[in-house]
């Protein structure tokens, strides 16, 4: 692996509108970027990257690294969409799975500095040395968003809630959606509300197919070695609130406390015997427009087993589904009008140098080939939830997206997110 220096070349999202801007009048693929708190570093982008639809049991299928000290080097950027339907039946809008390899990544770390580090050993190319040096333009990108279905989502909330007290779950992951249409490219969507949200697992990736534009501020797994990692959210309140009051939130800590149960127990099914451990539990941290409630649960597992097994036991993940998993998800694709697609998918890197860090693809916006948008958001419902209540907190989770006085259950108020 070779590794340049190459300095302080900006933020994030101001390099990947100059590599976007680049590749496209190169007639390149795009660049992929993970923008936030990935491997150690405040970003890892791949300057070009050609992303195809791909089986879904083939992603991430990369021995993981185990290096912690900075290196990626390059590696496998994709997506995994959720995989259940939606109550209508209808198929994917855009590849259930989709994505690439990369030779060779930038990497800006916890300095802000930013490296060229090549797994075949290359060294920054001619075209990719013009696009750092030249000033990124700046373009608008402007999602109109229609309203969510705020009566489906409260049937669904009412009907999780008859599900409880029958038995048949103690907690499911019930939720809405917002249809809207692009002006501009999803680059340039993406890289102005990381700008302004700084979420802390961004991620991007775009093709023929569409393009995937990320917001997450949730970790689903980060595998180095034998060594996986889950950090769960389960507990919401708005940004403007006392986080205090997570902790003192009944409902928002036995919510964390069931879905980290069931985390352990995907784990479990994968990690050497005795191996699972929780050494976070309910810690309070902020995120674009609110606060959240998070745990972090560990395991071994063994070393040689392929992602494809640890995914099969864990994903979908636990977060964004219910207790007991397997129902849940059953019950869900009745109570929900459309299906999921990328959201609460995920999307991330496998690399054989630093391992495999994917996102829970909340807070994530999919867009078509036509330029359609979709944005999904929801909530955990257990037995004393409040309809209106979880119906505000969807609310809490769009505004940073789509801005805030979204959701209005009039069809012929659009609200409008822009990229300046």
């Amino acid at each position: 692996m070779r590794i340049e220096r190459l300095g302080d070349l900006g933020d994030a999202p101001s390099v990947l509108r100059a590599l976007a801007g680049a590749t496209i009048r190169l007639g390149l693929a795009p660049p992929a970027a993970l923008i936030g708190e990935w491997f150690g570093s405040r970003a890892v982008v791949a300057p070009t990257l050609p992303a195809a639809e791909v089986p879904p049991d083939a992603v991430f299928d990369v021995a993981p690294g185990e290096r912690a000290d900075g290196p990626v080097g390059g590696g496998w950027f994709g997506y995994l969409s959720y995989p259940d339907p939606g109550a209508d039946g209808l198929g994917p809008r855009i590849p259930e799975a989709a994505g690439g390899w990369s030779d060779e990544v930038l990497r800006c770390d916890a300095d802000g500095f930013w490296w060229h580090e090549s797994l075949s050993g290359c060294g920054v190319s001619d075209w990719l040395h013009d696009a750092l040096q030249a000033p990124p333009a700046r373009r608008d990108a402007t999602v109109t968003w229609g309203a969510a279905d705020r009566a489906a989502h409260h049937r669904g909330v009412l009907e999780c809630l008859d599900a409880i007290a029958a038995g048949e779950v103690y907690q499911a992951c019930v939720c809405t959606r917002f249809a809207g249409a692009l002006r501009g490219r999803p680059v340039d969507y993406f890289a102005d509300a990381v700008a302004r949200t700084a979420p802390a697992r961004a991620a991007f990736l775009a093709g023929g197919w569409g393009a995937v534009a990320s917001l997450s501020p949730e970790l689903f797994l980060s595998r180095r070695g034998s060594t996986v990692t889950s950090s769960p959210i389960k507990g919401t309140l708005p940004a403007s609130a006392d986080p205090a009051g997570l902790l003192e939130s009944v409902k928002d800590v036995a919510e964390n406390i069931m879905i980290v149960d069931l985390v352990r127990n995907d784990l479990g099914r994968v990690a050497r015997i005795g191996s699972v451990s929780v050494p976070e539990l309910l810690v309070v941290r902020p995120a674009p427009g609110v606060w959240h409630l998070v745990s972090t649960v560990s395991a071994e597992v063994p070393r040689e087993l392929p992602m494809a097994a640890v995914l099969d036991a864990t994903f979908p993940p636990a977060s964004v589904t219910g207790t007991p998993k397997a129902r849940a998800r059953e019950l869900l694709t009745g109570w929900e009008p459309h299906r999921r697609g990328v959201y609460c998918g995920t999307v991330g890197l496998a690399s054989p140098v630093a391992g495999c860090e994917l996102n829970v693809a909340i807070r994530t916006v999919e867009f078509a080939a036509d330029g359609t948008a979709v944005l999904g958001v929801g909530g955990g419902i257990t037995a004393d939830s409040d309809p209106a209540r979880e119906w505000d907190e969807c609310l809490h989770k769009a505004a940073p997206v789509i801005g805030h006085g979204a959701g209005t259950d009039r069809p012929g108020s659009p609200q409008v997110a822009r990229a300046r």
